[in-house]
C-alpha cells in the first residue's frame, strides 16, 4: 500500500513538473511575443516621426521668422515622442540582452552640467530651481554619453515635475570608496511631494507610478524610472530612493569608477553635446508682455509648449496672464480676478477639477467664465468638470477656432449677464437666489444703509460686503458694465427720483437726503440720467 502511494505521489509531481514547465514556456512565449510587439509597434511609429521631423526641419529654414517658432514647437514636440518611444525599445533591448553600452573615457562633469542646464528652462518655467553641485574639481572615468543621459535626464525631469512652484532640485555628483573600489555617486533630490513608503519598494517597475504622483495630475508613462533602473544595471552600479512624504525624495546612483576605455576627443563630446535632448523652453516673451487688450484671460496649464500654442492661439485677442500649476492659478485669478480663464484638467499641485470648484465658490470669482482643457474626452470627465462649475469644455486636441469660438461665446453670455444685472442692479426685488445675485443684493443693501451719507467711500463698501476694492471693482464691473462710482450716482438718483415722486421734499432737500453737496450738480446729472430736470417730478 506504502509502494502505491509512492508512485501516487510520484506521478502527481511529474504532472506538476510537467504543467509548471508548460506554463513557463506559455509565459516565456507570451513575453517574447509582447517585446516583438512593443519592437515592431515602436519602430513603425519611427517612421512617421522621422518624417514629420525632417520635414518640419526643411521647411524651417525656407519660412520667415513668424512660422519658424511654430515649426520649432513641432519638432520639439515629436523629438519628446521620439524620446519615449527609443525608451521602450531600449526596454525591449534590455531584456533581450542586446543593449550595448559603448563606454567612452573623459570627464564626467561638463557632460552633467550639459545636462542640467538642458532642463533649466522646463525649472524656470515651473519657478523651481535647478542646480548642479559637486565638490570634485574633475571626474575623469569611463561612461556611456547616452545611457547617462538616459539616466540623469528622467531622474532630473522626473524631480522637476514633481516639484511645486518656488521647490528646488539638486543633481549632485562626487567620488567615493568602498571594498569594491572607487565609484561615482550621482544624487537627484526635490522638494516635492515625497513617495508613500508603500509605494517605495515597486517604484522601478514598469508602468507604476506612485499614488500620490497620479492624483497629483502630473501625468507620466510610468517607463522612465524602469529604465533607467535597468541601464545602472547594465552599466554594473546600482541605484536606490529615499523619500519622506511631503519634504521630497532623493534618488542615488552608484556607478564603478574606470580607466580603460579610449579617451573622448573633444569633438567627440561636442557631438554629444548636441545630441543632448532639445531644450523646451519657457513660456514665449508674449506671455511677459501681452497685446493690448480690454479682455483679461488667465491661462492655466503646466505645459510650456501647451502654453506657447494657446498664446499664439490667443495673443492678438486678449491680454494674456500664466499661472503654471493649479495652485498658482487659485492665487492669481484671486489677485487679479481675470475676464475668462482656461485652465487644463491633470496639472500639479491642484488639477483643473479642484481651481474650477474652488473658484466657482469663492464670491470674488464665481462670476468668471471657466474653459477646461483635457486629454479625456469621455462623457464622464465632461460631466465631472461641468458639474464642478465649468462654463464649457474641450477636448485635446481642439483647433484654434474652437476655442477662440469658445471663448467669444462666453464673452457675449456675460454681456447678455451685464444687461440683465444692470437692469435688475436698480431694482433688487427682481433678484434671484444665485450666487451672483445674492452678491448684488448684498452690495445693494450696504450701499441703501449709507445713502445719505456724502462722504461715503468705496473702502466703506468693501468692509461692509467683506471684498477688497480691486475684487469688488472687477466683479461689479464683470456683472453690471458699471464702475462703481457709477454704480453708487445710480443708485442715488433713482432713490432721489422715489423722493421727489413720493415724499414733500424739495429738490435741494432731496440731493442732500441721497448724498449730493451741490444741487446744481445733482440737477444736472439727474436730467443725465433720466432726460428731465428734478424740478419737473414736483410740479
Amino acid at each position: 500500500m506504502a509502494a502505491i502511494s509512492v508512485l501516487i505521489a510520484i506521478r502527481n509531481y511529474e504532472i506538476r513538473r510537467k504543467l509548471a514547465a508548460t506554463e513557463a514556456l506559455r509565459l516565456k512565449e507570451l513575453d517574447e511575443f509582447k517585446n516583438r510587439f512593443f519592437t515592431n509597434i515602436t519602430h513603425e511609429f519611427r517612421t512617421p516621426l522621422t518624417v514629420i521631423l525632417g520635414t518640419s526641419e526643411q521647411v524651417e529654414e525656407q519660412v520667415g521668422d513668424g512660422l519658424k517658432s511654430k515649426l520649432r514647437l513641432i519638432r520639439r514636440n515629436g523629438e519628446g515622442l521620439l524620446r519615449l518611444i527609443n525608451q521602450i525599445l531600449d526596454l525591449a533591448k534590455l531584456e533581450s540582452n542586446t543593449l550595448k553600452i559603448n563606454y567612452v573615457q573623459g570627464d564626467i562633469l561638463p557632460y552633467l552640467r550639459y545636462i542640467s542646464e538642458s532642463l533649466h528652462s522646463v525649472a524656470n518655467a515651473r519657478n523651481v530651481m535647478l542646480r548642479l553641485e559637486s565638490n570634485e574639481a574633475s571626474i575623469v572615468m569611463d561612461y556611456d554619453p547616452e545611457r547617462l543621459l538616459q539616466i540623469v535626464h528622467n531622474l532630473l525631469s522626473n524631480a522637476v515635475k514633481f516639484t511645486p512652484s518656488g521647490g528646488k532640485v539638486a543633481l549632485r555628483a562626487d567620488m567615493a570608496n568602498d571594498r569594491g573600489g572607487p565609484y561615482l555617486r550621482l544624487s537627484v533630490a526635490d522638494t516635492g511631494a515625497g513617495i508613500p513608503p508603500e509605494d517605495l519598494p515597486y517604484i522601478f517597475d514598469r508602468f507604476r507610478q506612485a499614488n500620490n504622483l497620479e492624483k497629483a495630475g502630473t501625468g507620466g508613462t510610468g517607463i522612465g524610472l524602469a529604465l533607467t533602473k535597468e541601464l545602472v544595471n547594465a552599466m554594473n552600479g546600482d541605484i536606490s530612493v529615499e523619500s519622506e512624504l511631503g519634504k521630497g525624495a532623493a534618488f542615488t546612483v552608484r556607478l564603478p569608477v574606470t580607466n580603460k576605455a579610449e579617451s573622448l576627443k573633444s569633438s567627440e563630446l561636442s557631438q554629444a553635446l548636441a545630441e543632448t535632448p532639445a531644450r523646451p523652453r519657457q513660456a514665449p516673451a508674449s506671455t511677459l508682455n501681452p497685446q493690448p487688450s480690454s479682455v483679461n484671460l488667465l491661462i492655466i496649464e503646466d505645459n510650456p509648449d501647451v502654453v506657447e500654442y494657446l498664446t499664439d492661439c490667443l495673443k492678438d485677442n486678449y491680454a494674456l496672464d500664466f499661472a503654471y500649476n493649479g495652485r498658482a492659478g487659485i492665487e492669481k485669478a484671486l489677485e487679479n480676478i481675470p475676464d475668462l480663464i482656461v485652465s487644463d484638467v491633470m496639472m500639479p499641485e491642484k488639477d483643473g477639477f479642484e481651481v474650477v470648484e474652488t473658484l466657482k465658490h469663492d464670491e470674488r470669482t464665481s462670476h468668471i467664465p471657466i474653459v477646461m482643457l483635457t486629454a479625456r474626452a469621455d462623457v464622464e470627465s465632461r460631466i465631472k468638470g461641468l458639474r464642478r462649475g465649468a462654463d464649457a469644455y474641450l477636448a485635446k486636441p481642439f483647433h484654434r477656432e474652437e476655442l477662440l469660438a469658445t471663448l467669444n461665446n462666453l464673452l457675449e453670455w456675460r454681456k447678455k449677464l451685464q444687461a440683465k444685472f444692470s437692469a435688475m442692479v436698480l431694482s433688487p426685488s427682481s433678484l434671484t437666489s444665485g450666487p451672483e445675485d445674492a452678491f448684488l443684493q448684498k452690495l445693494h443693501t450696504a450701499v441703501q444703509e449709507r445713502i445719505g451719507d456724502a462722504g461715503l467711500k468705496a473702502e466703506d463698501i468693501c468692509r461692509a460686503v467683506g471684498m477688497g476694492r480691486s475684487n469688488l471693482y472687477a466683479k461689479l464691473s464683470a456683472l453690471t458694465g458699471m464702475s462703481f462710482n457709477i454704480y453708487l450716482r445710480s443708485l442715488r438718483l433713482h432713490k432721489a427720483k422715489e423722493l421727489l415722486q413720493t415724499s414733500d421734499l424739495n429738490v435741494s432737500e432731496v440731493a442732500y437726503k441721497v448724498g449730493f453737496n451741490d444741487p446744481k450738480y445733482f440737477s444736472r446729472v439727474f436730467s443725465e440720467e433720466f432726460g428731465l430736470p428734478p424740478s419737473e417730478l414736483k410740479r
